[in-house]
């Protein structure tokens, strides 16, 4: 493997990020591969959504680097690495919700037809006339995954991608984030069934740190869930006395 391959894609060095005196991120290494999905997987509090922001420079490192097909971005900004071809889709507030669905679109899409979007989400086409601040929540994050679908970009991170989603549309999206020609990295609570097969690599967090990282179909598979507990035997009742204190049953 050559040397640019092994340095393709995007990743954090040793990165610490502080948020005033509380420290997010403790050194943190990972990499994403320029081509593929990569789940950074861990409860709230995890780190999970600020690796995300380290990467797309909407905040500082405290120490550390990141570094971006072999070269050390850490000192662009956020508008800069964007320019390059970075994508962010935050967990809230991703859409402009004052504008129309087809503004929100078109402001993606930079003058080329959105049709895209559209085919990957059929129910946009009806919503193209309403102000994206009227949404549900599935129907916003549709339109933030369409945004980034339309913008091209050669990384694209997402926060929850599948937030507020029904089933099938959240299965609907995770084929199209693994069909991009991108390195896609997103932020999970769990892994999606859509992403425990095929060339999908996990990053554990737990406080802050990595404490696992590897192939999703090395991952154990999720535990069933305990099957429900026996309904408690119920005593024999006695025969009920008649008013007249004789036990039941025939003479």
């Amino acid at each position: 493997m050559s040397a640019h391959a092994r340095a393709a894609g995007i990743s954090l060095r040793h990165a610490s990020v502080r948020y005033g005196p509380l420290e997010a991120l403790h050194g943190v290494t990972l990499h994403a591969p320029a081509t593929g999905v990569t789940v950074l997987l861990g409860r709230n509090g995890s780190g999970r959504t600020t690796v995300l922001r380290a990467l797309a420079g909407t905040v500082p490192l405290s120490r550390g680097a990141v570094v971006w097909d072999g070269a050390d971005v850490t000192r662009l900004s956020a508008r800069e690495r964007a320019r390059l071809g970075l994508c962010l889709v935050p967990d809230r507030r991703a859409v402009f919700g004052s504008l129309t669905v087809r503004e929100n679109l078109e402001l993606a899409s930079r003058g080329r037809p959105f049709t895209a979007a559209v085919d990957a989400y059929p129910p946009l086409g009806a919503l193209l006339s309403r102000r994206a601040g009227t949404l549900s929540g599935g129907e916003q994050r549709m339109l933030a995954l369409s945004r980034a679908l339309l913008a091209r970009a050669r990384v694209v991170l997402v926060d929850e991608p599948a937030q507020g989603m029904s089933p099938p549309v959240a299965a609907r999206t995770y084929e199209l984030l693994r069909g991009l020609d991108a390195g896609v990295v997103v932020a999970e609570q769990r892994l999606p069934p859509g992403l425990r097969t095929g060339t999908v690599i996990v990053y554990e967090l737990r406080r802050g740190t990595v404490v696992s990282g590897g192939e999703a179909a090395e991952r154990p598979p999720p535990a069933a869930a305990p099957p429900p507990p026996p309904p408690p035997d119920l005593p024999d009742l006695p025969d009920q006395a008649d008013p007249a204190g004789r036990s039941g049953g025939p003479g």
